[in-house]
């Protein structure tokens, strides 16, 4: 018997299919096979299953290797980097999955099936009737040669199935320990359609040998699946396909979203493009992703995708469902962008504020700078980077295009403002332009001179310059707008209260 592969011998693979939109479960199979190719300093293999026309899409494709980018994986081989076993797009691979049908078909694990679909639900059906399982019962297994004949003759197309043997498939999986599943359970199985074209459940083999994968890590919905490529990875020993070992397979848990139902890729939030768009960073979102099945400590949550990796076994992956919990998602992104280096975490900014229309695509020297002064004083405030409009978009907004927000202007800005606003104009037209001198002179003008406790009087200062109850610091935000566009949207504040 063969080792356990170790270190730079492990051989992992993610691969895909291009359609849709990345998928947050997606995201969490690719991090557990990078991490592990990683942390033993094997092989990650990238590889697109686009052997369904009808479903993949290139705009998938592109979507997918951009996703990957942006969430900071890299791969060994694969497209784009390429690799012992190019191509690495199965659409590309056709003649390779025919050769290898033909010789398990001439070997003699695989054979032509003719049932049509009525006849394969007619006999699923009595099979139900009658207590027993209802996969496919072997009625084209043993076909004679006149059978074929006599088949062909009325028109019948076959497909190619998959002989499994008549015998328990025994297996050790690496996150739930051995696995038997018996024949009565594990029917044979199509792997060429009719028209000729291959199925999953051939090609995806069929590479993993050929790329000589050593661990399959991928999900739980997948392991009703696994005992037939277990016997199929053992025909394509036979024939001579691979290097003649079978991958050792992981099945990771089902992520739950709400209501404790599997996560689809079709609920919204198993989306990735809506955290990216929401500003999420790959830090915080991977570092979220990792705690869905594995954790680096019971007692912490938090850590860099470096730390995963140095610490990554898939033994510690827990083979009960994880719930994705959307609030505890957020919390472990923000520690993540409280952490960003000040430069870094401006840059980040940048492109949420160009989508709101605040910044231009080429900003100037000033606009950054500006940008650069007030990211700090939200940074520890946020917990998605698309806060950054609403935070810091009364800086960049013209003056034609300020707008206060109506609930908050209609709570506050009412006649009991009226003196608050007089008072901070008169006390800021000759107050120096800087935060300590701006805030003593509007403590003494309104909170000693008015009598008024420092809530009720910022509060209506706050609305009337940055537009929200909610804000960065007034104070600093004031330095930050400057005198004139400070004192000219006070002015209109008051003049509208007065109204």
């Amino acid at each position: 018997m063969a080792s356990e592969p170790q270190g730079a011998d492990v051989r992992v693979r993610f691969c895909p299919s291009p359609t849709g939109n990345p998928h947050v479960g997606l995201v969490r199979t690719a991090l557990f096979n990078w991490a592990f190719a990683r942390h033993n300093g094997g092989t990650f293999v990238f590889r697109i299953e686009d052997t369904d026309a009808a479903r993949d899409s290139e705009e998938s494709y592109e979507q997918l290797l951009e996703a990957l980018k942006w969430l900071g994986f890299t791969w060994d081989e694969g497209p784009e980097v390429g690799g012992p076993h190019e191509p690495y797009r199965q659409s590309q691979r056709m003649d390779i999955y025919a050769d290898v049908a033909k010789r398990l078909h001439e070997g003699g694990y695989a054979y032509e099936c003719f049932c049509t679909a009525d006849e394969l639900e007619q006999r699923r059906e009595a099979a139900r009737a009658a207590g027993k399982p209802s996969g496919y019962d072997g009625h084209c297994r043993d076909l004679s040669a006149t059978e074929i004949d006599a088949y062909r003759l009325e028109g019948r197309e076959p497909i190619l199935r998959f002989r499994m043997p008549d015998r328990t498939i025994t297996f050790t999986d690496l996150v739930r320990g051995e696995l038997s599943f018996e024949p009565e359970h594990v029917p044979d199985y199509g792997i060429v359609r009719a028209n000729g074209k291959p199925l999953y459940t051939l090609v995806n083999p069929v590479d993993d040998a050929l790329m000589e994968i050593t661990h399959v890590l991928r999900g739980e919905d997948l392991l009703s699946s696994t005992p037939r490529q277990v016997a199929l990875y053992e025909a394509l020993a036979a024939i001579g396909v691979g290097n003649g070992t079978t991958p050792r397979f992981g099945h990771l848990p089902y992520v739950m979203g709400e209501g404790n139902k599997k996560l689809s890729k079709r609920d919204p939030q198993s989306s990735l493009n809506l955290y990216r768009e929401r500003g999420f960073i790959p830090e915080g979102l991977l570092n979220y992703l990792s705690l869905l099945g594995w954790s680096l400590a019971a007692d912490r949550d938090y850590f860099s995708v470096e730390e995963m990796v140095a610490a990554f076994d898939i033994a510690d992956v827990n083979a009960n469902p994880a719930r994705f919990d959307l609030k505890k998602c957020e919390a472990v992104n923000a520690a993540h962008i409280r952490d960003l280096a000040p430069d870094d975490f401006r840059d980040r900014l940048v492109p949420f504020l160009q989508g709101a229309g605040l910044l231009p695509a080429r900003p100037t020297a000033a606009q950054l700078e500006l940008l650069g002064k007030a990211a700090p004083l939200t940074q520890e405030r946020m917990v998605v980077l698309s806060e950054v409009v609403g935070m810091l978009g009364f800086l960049f907004v013209s003056a034609e295009d300020f707008a206060r927000d109506e609930a908050d202007a209609a709570k506050v800005l009412t006649a009991d403002a009226v003196p608050v606003l007089e008072a901070s104009v008169a006390a800021l037209e000759k107050a120096e332009w800087a935060t300590d001198p701006i805030q003593a002179a509007l403590r003494e003008a309104l909170v000693e001179g008015l009598g008024i406790k420092p809530k009720n009087a910022f509060t209506p200062l706050r609305v009337a310059v940055t537009g929200r109850r909610v804000s960065p610091p007034l104070f600093e935000s004031m330095e930050l707008l400057g005198r004139d566009t400070t004192l000219e949207r006070l002015r209109s504040a008051l003049d509208a209260t007065r109204a």
